[in-house]
């Protein structure tokens, strides 16, 4: 058997290739706004401990170096609790394959997954506590793995299938219907959340979607192939849909009728994905970061039914692919071309690559993205930053005065309208644009440059309500 320090070397050979990493999608966020600590409390700020991280990060640098530390961090939990639960022979197994799998590149390589790590780190130390007969500590662990990311939910049904203590059971539950309630209230009040309220599907046409795209992650815990950045969803399908749910639904009555460990820890697996894979609408109907805490008890499903002399070529397979995705991590470029071929019709590599061209290469995808979805604000916006970068104002407050008829009260539409009108010589509209962003985010930053920049008076930056 290999020596107990190989899960970290191969994670290392896997996933460093990318460092110092590349910021990549919401990832500029972070460096375009600095996170306020005071926000954190704010009610309908989620994930407060992962905005923690990002806060010392904007400090102390570090970005890409954290995430990896956490993922060691996690391979070192989810070992220990192998060697506790699983048979000698097997018990070093899931640490390997959670090391090295390639769907987990996309949470390890992304900074905004952290939030995946994170939650995923502290499940871990509440199933170490559990299962060390400790479940009071559990509970305590949990907290955090909610105030990290709220797709943990599930983790205390999950907790049913080991050891059934139903006080401390009920307690988790509660922590996490509050944590559910708070993204409710949060995807509610915040525009552009791509959650919840403002997802853009019903929650049964996403459960009905999630019965193909489910198989479709099952599938490639054992072929990992096809992970782009922005996959593609399948088909609607409403025979397809159901029969998925039906047959998964039915797989799971069996396992557990049968009573084989790696039966109950694969259930165990689908639990933990139900939260961002059943009726609570995402934005994204498939992405890879979220079989992250899954793949944790998928990993100890595995260790059951992978043979023995099929561990190391399995192994080597899976660090060469993973170590492949992280050399392609390192230009976004390169990220969003694989994505819009993988995608012909998808909308956002298109527009992510319009962000990342030459203004002239940055009209042409656009006019292809405006075949695929005409009058999207989202090209209007890119439109009128290319047009701005090729010194022609007019055009580009008319692309800007497009967005804002579909998103008028968007801070960022109403920043972009005044700097146009700033360049048009259009001094004291541009600076009532201005403030009038800053009325509807106090902490946008460019505004308050732009506002600095003239000479004017900022407003506090406070959270608003």
């Amino acid at each position: 058997m290999l020596p107990r320090w190989s899960p970290y070397l191969l994670a290392l050979l896997a996933h460093a290739l990318s460092l110092p990493g590349i910021f990549v999608f919401d990832d500029y966020s972070l460096l375009a706004q600095p996170v306020e600590l005071a926000r954190l409390l704010q009610l309908e700020q989620t994930r407060p401990l992962t905005y923690l991280t990002f806060w010392l990060n904007q400090s102390l640098g570090g970005w890409h170096l954290l995430n990896l530390a956490l993922h060691l961090l996690a391979i070192f939990l989810l070992d220990r609790i192998a060697r506790r639960l699983l048979p000698a022979d097997i018990a070093p197994v899931p640490a390997l394959l959670f090391a090295v799998h390639p769907l987990l590149s996309e949470p390890v390589q992304y900074l905004f997954a952290r939030s995946s790590l994170l939650a995923t780190l502290f499940c871990l130390a509440a199933l170490d506590a559990w299962t060390r007969q400790k479940p009071w500590t559990a509970v305590a662990w949990f907290l955090p793995a909610l105030l990290a990311k709220e797709e943990c939910v599930a983790f205390p049904l999950a907790l049913v299938l080991l050891r059934p203590v139903w006080p401390p059971i009920a307690a988790m539950v509660a922590l996490s219907a509050a944590a559910g309630l708070r993204v409710l209230y949060a995807t509610k009040v915040v525009a552009g959340s791509g959650s919840g309220f403002d997802a853009g599907f019903t929650p049964g046409q996403y459960l009905l979607a999630q019965g193909q795209v489910i198989w479709g992650y099952l599938l490639r815990l054992v072929l990992p192939y096809g992970l782009t950045l922005d996959p593609p969803a399948p088909a609607p399908n409403l025979e397809a849909s159901v029969l998925g749910w039906v047959v998964l639904l039915l797989a799971a009555g069996f396992l557990l009728w049968r009573g084989h460990p790696a039966g109950r820890w694969f259930v165990f697996g689908l639990i933990l994905l139900l939260p961002s894979s059943s009726f609570l609408p995402a934005a994204d109907l498939v992405a890879w970061r979220r079989l992250y805490l899954p793949m944790t008890a998928f990993s100890l499903a595995a260790a059951w039914l992978l043979p023995r002399r099929a561990l190391l070529p399995v192994l080597a397979i899976f660090t060469l692919l993973s170590a492949a995705r992280a050399i392609a991590w390192r230009d976004e470029a390169g990220l969003w071309r694989e994505a819009a071929a993988a995608a012909p019709q998808k909308l956002r590599p298109r527009l992510q690559l319009a962000r990342l061209a030459p203004p002239a290469q940055a009209l042409a995808l656009l006019a292809e993205a405006e075949q695929i979805a005409p009058g999207d604000p989202g090209i209007a916006s890119l439109k009128g930053r290319a047009y701005l970068q090729q010194g022609d104002a007019p055009r580009a407050l008319a692309e800007f005065g497009r967005v804002l008829a579909q998103r008028p009260d968007d801070p960022k539409a109403i920043l972009n309208r005044g700097v146009a009108l700033e360049a048009l010589g259009q001094l004291e509209a541009a600076l009532a644009d201005y403030r009038r962003a800053l009325d509807r985010d106090p902490c946008q930053a460019q505004a308050r440059q732009n506002l600095q920049r003239l000479g004017q008076t900022l407003p506090p930056c406070a959270p608003t309500n």
